[in-house]
């Protein structure tokens, strides 16, 4: 049933049973106050009776046809004196003469009652006339006027109550259909944004009241499952890429693979070849491996399970070992790896992370500088960041390409290139630790010329000392 028909409906109701209660109430009240009215002028009526028994007993009452309803009467039920219209018996039975007489003992007084069908009703009073001679006086009158009123007052109690229950359902119609027609224009706005979402928001009422508050939140609500979904949509479209990439990315290392081994199987191949071509094989490999783990450490970087185990780290032990492994390769071509960091500087890190950032960094420094060059690993503090740099002396990067430095499977242009061995993978996993950690990964060239890639993380605990320099190898 709609709200509406439920409101209206419940206003009918309530408006019927107030209408009811009151009016049976002061219907009630009515009937009482008439009733005492017709009391008093009996009372009045009685003691006049009592005054001309008092003169001349029963023989100074007299009655006639015409006269009200009256009757003497003794305390044993027979009838002493009656108008006409009363001569069919005693008006009161014994309990009544009881209760007549127990009224001037008690001093409650008269004992008043009605008798009659609701046509023909008399409303009489009973009280003591002597006590001496036990006496009961009944005077009793009609009650047409009493009843013609009260009939009135049921009358516009019924018709005036059912316009105003009437009234009351069409303006409890006309007002909830007032009240809910803002909730019936946010529920068209909104089926229409289910149906095509333009990027609108539900018109908010200015009246500043409930229906305007839940357009508020309603169209909070809608951001929020905006933003949401285009996030979702952000994380659908960079997965998809991210496959797409992965899948161009290994496609050509197996497929150098797959190329040296069908060389290598072919008749005729001497000694010499096939050692060639198995260790360009293992080249392959080992470049395959390296980029499955780059994948497997951003997937579980991008997924939900847990990606770093944080612990208290010595920073400089981590960069000291990174550089002892870097420098086995710059040795090949005279690379000095130089480490300038403190003895001592503890941060609330992945040491495991750390060093996989730093291997990568390295890797990258030692391959694109030229020989006999010199690569810098420092590592400082500013304020409560430990900053982890790396410097070389090769080309830098291109204006163009810092921008996108740290983005993945994104390749710098001439050196930096595809043929040198890198998977685009190396920044975007050493940015992706760095904001794991709640830090931040920065790439930009020396203004003497070389790249320079710093690392800022929290270090949660310190304690740093004087710098010291050391060349591994």
């Amino acid at each position: 049933m709609p709200l509406r028909v439920r409101l209206a409906l419940g206003v009918v109701v309530g408006t019927a049973a107030l209408i009811a209660v009151v009016g049976l109430a002061f219907v009630l009240q009515l009937r009482a106050s008439l009733e005492a009215t017709l009391d008093i002028a009996l009372t009045g009526r009685a003691t006049m009776v009592e005054q001309q028994f008092a003169a001349g007993g029963l023989a100074g009452l007299r009655v006639d046809r015409t006269d009200a309803p009256l009757q003497v009467l003794t305390t044993d039920g027979r009838v002493l004196l009656s108008t006409p219209g009363l001569a069919r018996g005693p008006v009161l039975d014994a309990a009544a003469i009881g209760r007549t007489l127990a009224g001037r003992v008690d001093g409650s007084g008269p004992y008043a009652f009605t008798l009659g069908d609701d046509e023909d009703r008399t409303r009489y009073l009973a009280t003591v006339l002597s006590d001496d001679g036990g006496l009961v006086l009944v005077v009793g009158t009609g009650t047409e006027i009493a009843d013609t009123a009260d009939e009135h007052v049921d009358t516009g109690l019924v018709v005036g109550g059912s316009v105003a229950v009437v009234l009351a359902g069409l303006g409890a119609w006309w007002l909830s259909g007032a009240a809910l027609r803002p909730v019936e224009r946010m529920r068209r706005q909104s089926a229409d944004l289910a149906a095509h979402d333009d990027g609108a928001h539900l018109a908010v009422p200015g009246t500043r009241d409930e229906i305007a508050a839940l357009a508020v939140t309603l169209n909070a609500l809608l951001d929020q499952q905006r933003h949401a979904l285009a996030q979702e949509r952000h994380a659908l479209e960079r997965q998809r890429g991210f496959v797409a990439d992965a899948g161009h990315e290994l496609r050509t290392p197996l497929a150098t693979l797959r190329a040296e081994l069908e060389l290598a199987g072919r008749p005729g191949r001497d000694r010499t070849e096939l050692a060639e071509a198995v260790a360009s094989a293992a080249v392959e490999t080992d470049r395959l491996i390296r980029l499955a783990e780059d994948l497997l450490t951003l997937a579980r970087a991008d997924g939900d399970t847990p990606f770093l185990r944080l612990g208290s780290c010595d920073v400089p032990v981590v960069a000291r070992d990174a550089a002892r492994a870097a420098a086995a390769v710059g040795d090949q071509r005279d690379v000095d790896i130089v480490v300038e960091a403190p003895p001592r500087l503890v941060a609330a890190v992945d040491p495991d992370r750390l060093r996989q950032a730093l291997d990568n960094l390295l890797a990258n420094a030692v391959r694109h500088s030229p020989d006999h060059a010199v690569i810098v690993l420092a590592i400082r503090t500013r304020g409560d960041l430990a900053v982890v740099s790396v410097a070389d002396d090769g080309p830098g990067f291109p204006a163009e390409f810092l921008p996108h430095a740290f983005e993945r499977f994104r390749r710098a242009d001439g050196a930096r290139a595809r043929a040198d061995g890198g998977s685009g993978l190396g920044l975007a996993i050493v940015d992706t630790i760095a904001r794991a950690h709640d830090g931040t990964a920065r790439a930009t060239n020396r203004p003497g010329g070389g790249a320079l890639v710093l690392i800022e993380l929290p270090l949660g605990v310190s304690t740093p000392a004087s710098p010291t320099v050391l060349t591994p190898g």
